[in-house]
């Protein structure tokens, strides 16, 4: 999984974090996106980040294979993160006043943060198999003013990130406690990526 890969491992999200998280870990990969517009149809947590995971992975394969002639030996990343409060998703903030809603309410409460991964695993005849999982992580988050509130929407922190903060930067100063893996609220299982790319020999 480091300079002697077997197969190619591409991850297919542009999101910075899941690129150090992976870098981290000491997988050599490539990064590859999709512009397709993704809509999902479950409406449970786990199954809606897998399902959204799994359409990313299937775009950017479909994407690559339209550009290369195929896929073959290769392995696609999608991942897909969810924030749920009182049972409603949070995604990414539109604007500050959306971001300043949402950290409102998350402030002084518990809420859920979901990832889904998927791998298509592409063998040598071309043919995907399909390996999907999603973890879920309880995160306690300290009462929050709402000068605390402005000011970190000021630092510009929240606005790409689903939930409007991101665990790994200046929200760590009002996190409590987290039930859960850490790294799952960051935005990828790496190790979970990890040992199913160990077992798969890549």
């Amino acid at each position: 999984m480091t300079k002697q890969n077997k197969k190619r491992i591409v991850l297919g999200s542009a999101s910075p974090r899941r690129k150090e998280l992976l870098e981290q870990i000491g997988v050599e990969f490539e990064i590859k996106t999709s512009d397709k517009e993704e809509i999902y149809e479950s409406t449970i947590p786990t199954e809606i980040v897998q399902e959204l995971a799994l359409m990313k992975a299937g775009n950017v394969a479909m994407e690559l294979e339209e550009a290369e002639g195929n896929v073959i030996d290769t392995i696609v990343i999608g991942a897909d993160t969810v924030v749920v409060h009182d049972n409603k998703i949070l995604g990414k903030p539109s604007d500050e006043a959306e971001a300043f809603h949402m950290l409102k309410s998350l402030a002084g409460d518990t809420h859920q943060v979901y990832t889904g991964v998927a791998m298509l695993v592409y063998g040598e005849d071309g043919e995907a198999k399909e390996i999907c999982h999603a973890d879920r992580t309880e995160v306690f988050v300290h009462e929050m003013s709402d000068e605390e509130i402005r000011n970190y929407i000021a630092s510009g922190e929240p606005m790409d990130k689903a939930g409007a903060y991101g665990i790994q930067g200046k929200f760590a100063a009002y996190i409590d406690k987290i039930e859960g893996d850490y790294y799952n609220v960051v935005g990828l299982p790496v190790a979970y990526v990890y040992q199913q790319l160990k077992a798969l020999d890549a």
